[in-house]
């Protein structure tokens, strides 16, 4: 006897409707995972279209614009790869525009005042950076102080220490052998490989590789998405959940001090108000990418796309001497439409 709730489906041996309604959750979710991909070409066709003409060719398509396109945005897009981990946990870093700033402002003192070589000046850098993302995992694992808090107020330390640090002026970087001046290797960092891949891309690409591996292959990344799909779930599941905290706001402080070290050798001076603003362009990029801001979903392929739009959208409201009040309302609008965009997408069971 047939039961009652078999449908026609399973009678002529094909899926039932809720297989079917599965099937097509898991498509659109497949989708809307790479959703700042389709927005990515879709905003690039309209760039070319909209590019001003010099002597008859595309601007926006010489390989001189596509390198200012990718040297802008590769701080902005190293500091998004620390905060996609920090969201997929359900968290925010509203401090790395003020680490960036405080690392540039060490890297300049470290090398022209204190005279120390590249490579001692990296990693002293590197290490405050960390040691901040870690105190602030830290207060938000163990204390457990909501993130945005904590954050903010890493902003205001990191901030005031860069302050201390400069004596609240930028330090000019002058290379050369004498004193007060920088080796002159550390301005690689404002050059370009060929004369056309700028180099902070080419830092910029290879973290990216490296966020991209540690997502997709490591137990770290399974832990991430559990504690942002269900932290009470994951720590029952024994996932290590302080100790993944402490780790994530840790990349996060070391994704921001690389960015200012790049940032001081590209501007060849580090500023104690520079990297303002930078954490929302980073938050952007990642909302942008399809990483729900509630956490435990979210790609970093995404974040490098939604890192690249943003260029782009920059670059070619530039070029097209766009007023910057309406670029920041055009971009504003992008990032409403992209968040809005999570909305919409099905939960797959």
């Amino acid at each position: 006897m047939i039961s009652p709730a078999t449908g026609p489906g399973e009678l002529r041996g094909f899926p039932g409707n809720d297989v079917v309604r599965s099937r097509g959750a898991a498509v659109l979710d497949r989708v809307f995972q790479f959703q700042s991909l389709f927005g990515l070409v879709a905003v690039f066709i309209v760039a070319i279209i909209a590019s001003p003409r010099r002597n008859g060719d595309l601007v926006f398509l010489s390989p001189g614009n596509l390198g200012n396109i990718v040297r802008a945005m590769s701080e902005i897009g190293i500091i998004a790869i620390g905060m996609t981990f920090v969201i997929l946990i359900g968290g925010i870093d509203l401090s790395v525009g003020a680490i960036l700033g405080l690392s540039a402002v060490g890297t300049a003192a470290l090398l022209v005042n204190n005279g120390l070589g590249i490579a001692e000046t990296v990693v002293i850098v590197l290490l405050i950076g960390t040691a901040i993302g870690v105190l602030q995992g830290l207060a938000v694992a163990r204390l457990g102080i909501q993130a945005f808090i904590v954050t903010l107020a890493g902003l205001q330390v990191a901030r005031g220490l860069a302050r201390i640090w400069s004596g609240g002026v930028g330090i000019p970087i002058a290379y050369g052998d004498g004193p007060l001046e920088a080796p002159p290797a550390f301005s690689v960092l404002s050059g370009s490989l060929n004369g056309i891949l700028p180099v902070p891309a080419v830092i910029f690409a290879g973290l990216g590789v490296i966020a991209i591996l540690v997502l997709r292959y490591t137990a770290f990344a399974r832990h991430v998405y559990a504690i942002g799909g269900n932290e009470k779930a994951a720590r029952l599941a024994g996932v290590p959940v302080r100790r993944v905290k402490i780790i994530v706001f840790a990349i996060c402080g070391f994704t921001a001090a690389v960015a200012g070290i790049i940032h001081a050798g590209q501007l060849n001076q580090g500023s104690p108000n520079d990297g303002f603003g930078y954490e929302l362009d980073a938050i952007a990029a990642v909302v942008i990418g399809g990483t729900n801001l509630a956490g435990g979903s979210g790609t970093m392929i995404g974040t490098l796309a939604g890192a690249l739009l943003l260029g782009i959208l920059n670059n070619i409201l530039g070029l097209n001497n766009i007023d910057a009040n309406i670029q920041l309302l055009i971009k504003g609008l992008v990032i409403i439409a992209a968040a809005a965009l999570q909305r919409f997408r099905p939960s797959v069971s």
